[in-house]
């Protein structure tokens, strides 16, 4: 935008020779209304498809620079669809980090999986928020940014800073455009020489049969939850990634048909299904995981969530829960995760000689091999069907204690 007033034209602005006001423009709808009573800034623009005037202040009280700053910002509040004359009088609080991240939160989250979306507010409440939420953005300085994530760091979660330090970045970005702040300090931060380098480390999964059996065993026998129950017994049953499961809706699963039908904004990684073509992921249902689903839907049919929160029904599970369980049946950390029952089934069911295709796509993997991602996926569904229900038979004989005998070549 082109700046057409100066200084010194400013101070000698006058009416017109017949004592009628003055306009004099500076651009972008902010010009100095001169009249033979004083000098005003006044912001002209369109709201609701209708000519408002916003009046900023008078001169020399409020300086050219300042009514430049003071429009800036009323073209930044009308960008994001706020009226200016109704939060002049309060930009400071308009303009806080907090209210900036809520405003890129609700745009952004349509797009985003509602696991994902859970995530990030848990980031910013817990961690961003109380320390600089109630800042103005444009005050944030890299150091207010820096000690956030390594507070995070100090706690032992240094990939969720690493996320935090992204989801910041992001706002910023977001607020650099709309013109709420000048420059985006967190693009000056390396988080690779603030945090100390990531050791990659995999989901500890149980994957001999005997060890298996006995964790079935321990679930079936767990004492906790009846709801924390059923969701470890799905999670071997089912692939699904922790989220996933354990924000399932009812839905989603059509018990007569045996299937679960998961949209693309819940899954953790949805490119990965879009990237295939496909904006649900199907997975299909053994009698065992059925069985499991119609003893608990007495209990939470009549909520949105098949697993709801034990705080209330409005949320689903906590993401503890099921890890908690694991620990109260002796199982720690670097033994078995919620996430390792992915990683026992992939592993056992390789073994036993199923179609590694198959089992990615009941993974919901993404496929880096082009020659088999080309392939008719829809071929798959008759085959993971099958799967699924000789995995669940399996499981069964492992839980059981009876003899298992391997498969010794692919299931057709």
């Amino acid at each position: 935008m082109e700046r057409k007033l100066r200084d010194s034209k400013v101070k000698n602005a006058k009416t017109k020779s017949d004592g009628q006001p003055n306009i004099l423009t500076d651009g972008g709808g902010l010009y100095l209304y001169v009249t033979p009573k004083g000098k005003h800034w006044r912001f002209s623009y369109r709201y609701d498809n209708k000519r408002q005037t916003l009046s900023i202040g008078s001169y020399p009280e409020i300086s050219l620079e300042q009514a430049r700053e003071l429009h800036r910002q009323a073209r930044a509040q009308l960008a994001r669809g706020i009226k200016p004359n109704n939060h002049r009088h309060t930009s400071s609080k308009v303009n806080t980090f907090q209210a900036i991240t809520a405003e890129w939160l609700n745009r952004g989250k349509s797009g985003w999986s509602d696991g994902y979306v859970e995530r990030m507010e848990s980031w910013f409440r817990r961690d961003v928020f109380p320390a600089i939420g109630a800042m103005d953005i444009s005050e944030v300085n890299p150091s207010d940014i820096i000690r956030i994530l390594q507070k995070i760091e100090a706690r032992g979660a240094g990939d969720s800073a690493r996320r935090v330090k992204q989801s910041i970045n992001q706002v910023f970005r977001y607020a650099v455009t709309l013109g709420l702040s000048n420059r985006n300090p967190a693009t000056d931060i390396d988080t690779r020489i603030i945090l100390k380098p990531l050791v990659s480390k995999h989901f500890a999964a149980i994957t001999e049969p005997l060890k298996v059996g006995q964790l079935l065993r321990d679930m079936a026998n767990y004492q906790g939850s009846f709801v924390v129950r059923c969701a470890l017994q799905l999670s071997a049953l089912v692939m699904l990634r922790p989220g996933e499961l354990r924000a399932a809706e009812w839905e989603e699963i059509d018990l007569e048909a045996a299937i679960w039908t998961i949209e693309v904004r819940r899954m953790k990684a949805p490119t990965h299904i879009k990237q295939a073509n496909q904006s649900k992921h199907v997975i299909p249902l053994s009698m065992q995981a059925v069985a499991i689903l119609q003893e608990l839907q007495p209990l939470t049919g009549r909520f949105k969530y098949v697993f709801p929160s034990a705080r209330g029904a409005s949320r689903c599970m906590s993401e503890n829960a099921v890890r908690a369980a694991l620990r109260t049946m002796g199982y720690d950390n670097d033994t078995m995760t919620a996430h390792g029952f992915r990683g026992m089934a992939s592993s056992l069911l390789n073994e036993l000689g199923f179609n590694p295709d198959a089992i990615e796509r009941q993974l919901a993997h993404k496929e880096t091999n082009k020659i088999r991602a080309a392939y008719n996926r829809a071929q798959y569904m008759e085959e993971r069907t099958r799967m699924m229900q000789a995995w669940a038979d399996y499981l069964d004989q492992l839980r059981t204690g009876g003899q298992v005998i391997p498969f010794k070549t692919k299931v057709k």
